[in-house]
């Protein structure tokens, strides 16, 4: 039989709140952390907002030493990872002497360090480059630093697939406590604001000028971001013997990829996604209270995700609301969808919704209920966390309130 995961601990890092109840009281109160960026010469960019980080001081987390040879995608991982812990009620010691693994996703991992390598050499020669800084980017190199820190040593793996990491790796690490090949999980994922994630999509024309607006009928693109979201995984029974404050259940999750174009996803492998992740979960779509919606902005990937929601739940999608944090955090590519787990389960947890703000003009090609501006009382039992990424790799996560008898049952 196969053991049922929990949620147990949370840790967020982002632009409106570094630890998940400053995090969740700034989506409730529908405040925005895009600002004009920092990191990048914004004379350099049509589009100059961003959704950095201006609060995050890693020397709240770890020692001085270790902050310098760390890059900040592993030092807001290692942060997010201290928080989800004490919010779970682990101690070090404690979670260094069970089976804990590891697995993150991310989109470019600490390519900041090459960043930083490649402007030495360029301006100042090869000797001028640090050999940290090579050291820091591999993205196996986010994850193996955390294991360090904390003395974890059981499976350990980074899944660099765009903006579905995070959920591709709470599922990955779900399916490791439920075969029982591990005892506690870390999950998430993380992403630091980078010169090439900017760049790219700049060139791609996808970035608003200063606003993300989800769903609108105007909305002119994404909002590039940084951040870190982390969840402690374990399996019930372990939660329980400890007296652990439970935040919702794994139910189920589904994995797909359109292989059709790199930038452009299909509403009907959109639509399969989400049908297979409900079938995972044994759920009934009826049975979903709450979608936090992929939701970047873009009007191709607002008009297909709205039409693949209609297409997997027909008529019932009109009393589904569906939210996208993205207006307000912007987009964090791997950490995204990790961040937007948390989301759900805190709406589970406290039965609020979060909102999508900025929406203005409603459009007839996202006819979804988007929750405009303000947050939202609702009892929400089940949640579906949507996250499409790059290259036509989509992912639904489905998480559930803890009952004491599964709700397939």
């Amino acid at each position: 039989m196969k053991h049922r995961v929990v949620v147990t601990g949370l840790g967020a890092i982002s632009s409106v709140g570094i630890g998940w109840r400053t995090f969740w009281g700034s989506l409730l109160a529908g405040r925005s952390g895009i600002t004009q960026i920092r990191y990048v010469e914004a004379a350099d960019y049509p589009t100059q907002y961003g959704g950095e980080i201006h609060d995050f001081n890693p020397l709240q987390f770890m020692e001085p030493e270790e902050a310098r040879r760390l890059g900040r995608g592993s030092q807001m991982t290692i942060a997010a990872t201290k928080l989800a812990f004490d919010d779970a009620g682990l101690l070090p010691e404690e979670v260094a002497a069970v089976r804990t693994g590891v697995c993150l996703g991310t989109t470019m991992a600490d390519v900041q360090s090459l960043e930083s390598a490649d402007e030495a050499w360029v301006k100042r020669g090869e000797d001028r480059v640090r050999p940290s800084w090579i050291l820091q980017y591999p993205s196996y190199s986010m994850s193996a630093q955390l294991a360090r820190h904390f003395g974890l040593t059981g499976h350990n793996l980074m899944i660099p697939n765009a903006c579905a990491a995070g959920n591709y790796a709470i599922g990955y690490a779900c399916d490791l406590l439920r075969s029982d090949r591990t005892d506690v999980m870390v999950a998430g994922g993380a992403e630091p604001f980078s010169r090439i994630i900017y760049t790219g999509f700049s060139r791609l024309s996808v970035v608003a000028p200063d606003r993300c607006q989800p769903f609108d009928r105007n909305r002119k693109g994404m909002i590039p971001a940084e951040g870190a979201g982390v969840l402690v995984l374990e399996r019930l029974e372990n939660a329980l013997a400890r007296r652990a404050r439970i935040y919702c259940e794994v139910l189920g999750y589904a994995l797909g990829c359109d292989a059709q174009h790199m930038t452009i996803p299909q509403i009907e492998d959109v639509r399969d996604v989400i049908i297979k992740a409900l079938l995972a979960s044994e759920i009934d779509r009826s049975q979903v209270d709450y979608i936090n919606a992929h939701g970047t902005g873009t009007p191709a990937n607002d008009r297909t995700e709205c039409g693949a929601i209609r297409a997997a739940f027909g008529s019932y999608a009109d009393q589904i609301p569906v939210s996208s944090i993205k207006s307000m955090i912007g987009h964090t590519m791997g950490a995204a969808s990790a961040l937007e787990a948390i989301t759900c389960a805190l709406s589970i947890r406290t039965g609020c919704i979060p909102p999508t703000i900025n929406f203005e003009t409603p459009d007839p090609e996202c006819d979804v209920d988007c929750v405009p501006n303000v947050a939202r009382k609702r009892r929400v039992d089940v949640a579906l966390n949507n996250s499409f990424a790059f290259g036509g790799n989509n992912a639904c996560l489905v998480l559930g309130g803890y009952h004491e008898v599964d709700i397939g049952e």
